[in-house]
């Protein structure tokens, strides 16, 4: 039988598998702070990007699964986030975008794909709008590009494990351990107030994007996701039944299956 948590039970107590051993691992400086990365691997890269208040080790069931098939994997801490350090200014999508190039320019990849989950994935489909030129595909999944796409936020037990994992993983892993509470702040206002994608911007992203929605996702409208799919051009939308906003911990097979079909589309 294929792995599942669908309730989150064994994330909120152990986390994902472990990260395996990365090929290099390291910080890049970069406009006063450090952002933490790790690099598996070869083959056509592929750049994982995590959810809000989360880290990297949040992708521990995907990482070995695109190893596996053949592809250059790469994580990275998001600013803030797991052990990247962040400065005082309000966090912004743009801003962790030009992280992600710091570390892709650290590592000489010119070109990856991007696999974004929820604020991952709102900062990979920016860096295909700003930098065509160095994104092959995103695989976007769990977000909103404008703030009408989001549902009213229900507090569910779900939630709260995930919320608990965070909270640990953080004092475990950042530079600011005590700073908990003040981080939460600090992402909850960008993802209160950020994107603000116009259909118009939408139309402007002119790479191949896969919008993927989970049937009981608790944070973002199926309308949304519909709206994404129609306005990006070229996009093709993914349907995950029986999972959440965290498929990829839930059933990593499912969500696997389909980043893998989706990265040897772009690649063919």
């Amino acid at each position: 039988m294929e792995f599942q948590d669908d309730d989150l039970d064994r994330f909120e107590a152990e986390g994902a598998a472990p990260l395996p051993p990365a090929e290099t691992e390291g910080y890049v400086d970069h406009d006063g702070i450090s952002i933490w990365y790790a690099a598996y691997g070869s083959g056509a890269p592929v750049i994982l990007l995590h959810g809000g208040l989360g880290n990297s080790g949040n992708w521990g069931y995907q990482v070995p699964a695109l190893i596996d098939a053949g592809h250059r994997v790469i994580v990275v801490d998001s600013r803030g986030h797991g052990r990247s350090t962040r400065d005082m200014r309000p966090y912004s999508y743009e801003l962790m975008a030009s992280d992600v190039l710091a570390v892709m320019d650290r590592l000489k990849i010119w070109k990856a794909a991007i696999v974004g989950w929820s604020d991952g994935a709102c900062t990979g489909l920016i860096l295909a709008r700003s930098h065509p030129e160095r994104i092959s595909g995103v695989f976007f999944f769990a977000c909103n590009m404008d703030p009408s796409g989001t549902k009213e936020f229900v507090l569910t037990p779900m939630i709260e494990r995930c919320f608990s994992r965070h909270t640990k993983d953080y004092a475990a892993l950042s530079a600011t351990p005590d700073q908990f509470d003040a981080f939460v702040q600090a992402v909850s206002l960008m993802q209160r107030t950020e994107p603000n994608y116009t259909a118009a911007d939408l139309a402007e992203i002119d790479v191949p994007v896969a919008i993927v929605h989970s049937e009981h996702d608790e944070f973002i409208k199926r309308e949304h996701a519909d709206h994404l799919a129609r306005h990006i051009p070229g996009a093709e939308f993914i349907f995950l039944p029986g999972v959440s906003h965290f498929a990829p911990l839930q059933r990593p097979a499912q969500f696997n299956a389909a980043v893998l079909t989706f990265l040897a589309r772009i690649s063919a």
